[in-house]
């Protein structure tokens, strides 16, 4: 029995051994306004007896970047540490949610010791809903309605909407100045595949705002060869 006891306590403490301890693996940021990148720093801990090397860590977006402090990837037992994520914005807006990947020492090639998430909370401004217009090849060429809604304390005007495909034709309508406005979108025909991409410009004074995109799709129907 004492034999047994030995041998499951091994393979506890091994199961222990080797791991950085993570202060959160939840990261929240909030984005200010004007902000075009935001930072998320985990913070962590070598908590066992052993020394741990980090092998590899990556980001699953091009959008992150990963930074260790210091470049440091070998801990000590007691030593910490911090990983940082970098995300550039780019036209993001809402919350999203960007992993870290971190291998320590032998960890397979499919199998990180820690995901760490950065979960972005980006001001959404000038809200476009839906962001794509989907219709089936061969259906009829019925007009679809795109909502958009300003979330600004101040009025936020669309100057110009244009579709990058003459296809289809776009037609502003203001339901309130600086506030509400619909995008009425029709195809031409839906006898082939094709995809649109409306541009909307708008006065806004904060850059990363001004422009917002929504998309159209004429497609095969679904389960069609």
């Amino acid at each position: 029995m004492r034999m047994l006891l030995l041998f499951f306590l091994g393979l506890t403490l091994q199961g222990m051994a080797g791991e950085l301890s993570f202060e959160k693996v939840l990261e929240e940021v909030e984005v200010p306004l004007d902000g075009r990148r935001v930072t998320a720093d985990f913070n962590f801990e070598n908590k066992s007896g052993e020394d741990v090397s980090i092998a590899k860590y990556n980001a699953t977006c091009s959008c992150m970047t990963v930074q260790v402090k210091g470049g440091k990837l070998s801990y000590a037992p007691g030593e910490k540490g911090v990983i940082r994520g970098v995300f550039d914005m780019a036209n993001f807006t809402g919350t999203v949610d960007k992993a870290v990947q971190i291998w320590l020492n032998d960890d397979p090639e499919d199998a990180p010791s820690v995901t760490l998430t950065a979960r972005i909370h980006i001001p959404v401004l000038v809200d476009v809903e839906p962001k794509t217009l989907r219709w089936n090849v061969g259906e009829e060429a019925k007009s679809q309605t795109i909502a958009v809604t300003m979330k600004h304390d101040e009025p936020i005007r669309v100057k110009s909407v244009s579709c990058a495909n003459p296809n289809f034709k776009v037609e502003l309508k203001t339901l309130e100045e600086g506030k509400s406005y619909e995008l009425e979108v029709t195809p031409t025909n839906t006898d082939e595949q094709r995809i649109g991409l409306i541009s909307i410009e708008t006065d806004c004074e904060i850059a990363r705002h001004k422009t917002q995109r929504a998309y159209t799709i004429v497609r095969s129907p679904v389960g069609s060869p």
